[in-house]
């Protein structure tokens, strides 16, 4: 494949990631800026601070879909190399949208919509995980990165080394944006799924917020 392909659908993935559904709906609910409230998260976790479980799922739908659409469209289009970079920007966009000075979310959601398309099964792994974990431990970060650590393993065992290697440095990036998360897990503060830190509150600083 011709390298300006998969320049193509670099910037393709990322444009289309870094939309900020989480910030778009909220204030056309007329809530305001989500990123005053909670831990100033534009994620699902966080618009579920303001108390509309309708806009939090619909955040959820569209994060994870934005990812999955660029992988599926670039791969329809391109091949399955421009797909999987596709999906990779898109996360990338997601993360660090230059619309927003490039603090975004911490890519969770759209992980899971880009393994979904890119290879279901590690899709399905990646979910399938995470509802374990949060009912063993009700920790939404413990969840999300022990989910994502299953996808590039999931991806070798399923004989997908191209998969396994973009969810290996996918996953690296995860774990680099829940660092705060991990520090509080360390020490045993991370919040519990449906515990205080889940109600609207004024802002953490950006770099705190514990959403997965």
């Amino acid at each position: 494949m011709q390298p300006v392909f998969l320049v193509l659908a670099a910037i393709g993935g990322y444009l289309f990631g870094s939309i900020p559904f989480g910030l778009v709906l909220t204030r056309l609910a007329g809530l305001g800026d989500i990123r005053a409230i909670g831990s100033g998260n534009i994620g699902a976790t966080n618009v579920l601070r303001t108390g509309r479980k309708d806009l939090a799922a619909a955040t959820l739908l569209l994060d994870a879909g934005k990812a999955g659409i660029a992988a599926a469209v670039f791969a329809a289009l391109l091949g399955t190399t421009a797909g999987l970079v596709a999906g990779a920007a898109a996360l990338i966009g997601h993360c660090f949208p230059v619309w927003l000075k490039f603090k975004g979310g911490k890519g969770v959601a759209t992980y899971v919509g880009t393994m979904l398309v890119v290879f279901w099964p590690v899709g399905l792994v990646v979910i399938g995980t995470w509802l374990l974990m949060a009912a063993l431990f009700r920790i939404s970060s413990l969840s999300a990165l022990i989910a994502a650590l299953a996808a590039p393993i999931a991806a070798w065992a399923f004989g997908r080394p191209d998969v396994a290697i973009m969810a290996g440095v996918l996953t690296v990036l995860i774990y680099w944006l829940h660092r705060a998360n991990i520090q509080r897990l360390l020490k045993g503060e991370e919040p519990r799924i449906g515990g205080k830190k889940d109600k609207a509150e004024p802002a953490d600083p950006p770099t705190s917020g514990e959403d997965g």
